[in-house]
């Protein structure tokens, strides 16, 4: 069994003299990991850094095998942000998140969004908002997507402003007004598609938003805390 793909690198961990375990979040292959051989050794350690980017061609004896890795660099971030805490709490979360999906679970969409997250980490102004987006977008991928179309209440596509923190359901300004203190804020940039950098209230909220269903929906029924690296990068987010 072989199969060649491109993939973000998630997860490195040694195993024996000099081998590691390496998880990559892969194009058309989904999460995914394998052993390098020599992963530990001076020539591949740089290359083999989380949120960096590798050709990675696998191979094993049988599909259900954990299978080796041959790696050759494909772009490397890691040297670009170790100097930037906030882009380390970045790609700490973005990884942590990933490794919420099943393995082997072909994701393309998210590989996608991944990648243009880890080439903007260190750009405090635009990476917060890809963030939140791909919060909401692996909710979905994990069967726990919201419904933000429409009001739950009137069935109106405009002027979306409150999500039930209940149901996930978006309400209209008006139509929520009564509750509006039992209700999560729906920030407009993730209501409307948008080049503009989100402010920090917007990013305060966008980020309650997600928080609320990834710890009832993800972390905790998995017996989960929220990574630390996802506080560190939302603090970091809300004071820029």
């Amino acid at each position: 069994m072989d199969w060649r793909d491109e993939g973000l690198i998630i997860g490195v961990r040694r195993h024996g003299e000099s081998a590691v375990i390496l998880e990559l979040m892969t194009k058309a292959h989904g999460r995914h990991l394998g052993l390098v051989r020599g992963g530990s050794g001076r020539t591949l350690r740089s290359v083999l850094q989380i949120g960096n980017s590798v050709e990675a061609l696998w191979r094993a004896r049988l599909e259900e095998h954990l299978g080796s890795f041959a790696v050759e660099p494909l772009r490397s971030r890691a040297a670009r942000l170790i100097d930037r805490a906030f882009a380390l709490h970045g790609v700490a979360h973005l990884s942590a998140l990933l490794r919420l999906l099943p393995e082997r679970d072909p994701q393309g969409e998210l590989f996608e969004m991944a990648e243009v997250i880890a080439d903007r980490l260190d750009a405090l102004d635009l990476a917060p908002a890809l963030m939140a987006r791909f919060e909401l977008a692996l909710l979905q991928a994990l069967g726990f997507g919201l419904d933000l179309e429409r009001c739950a209440l009137t069935g109106a596509t405009e002027h979306l402003a409150y999500v039930s923190p209940k149901t996930g359901r978006a309400v209209t300004r008006d139509a929520g007004a009564p509750w509006s203190d039992r209700l999560l804020p729906f920030p407009a940039f993730l209501r409307e598609a948008s080049s503009a950098p989100a402010d920090p209230a917007e990013l305060a909220a966008a980020f309650r938003l997600t928080g609320h269903f990834l710890s009832r929906d993800v972390f905790t029924p998995r017996g989960l805390a929220a990574p630390q690296a996802r506080a560190l990068y939302v603090g970091a987010a809300a004071s820029r």
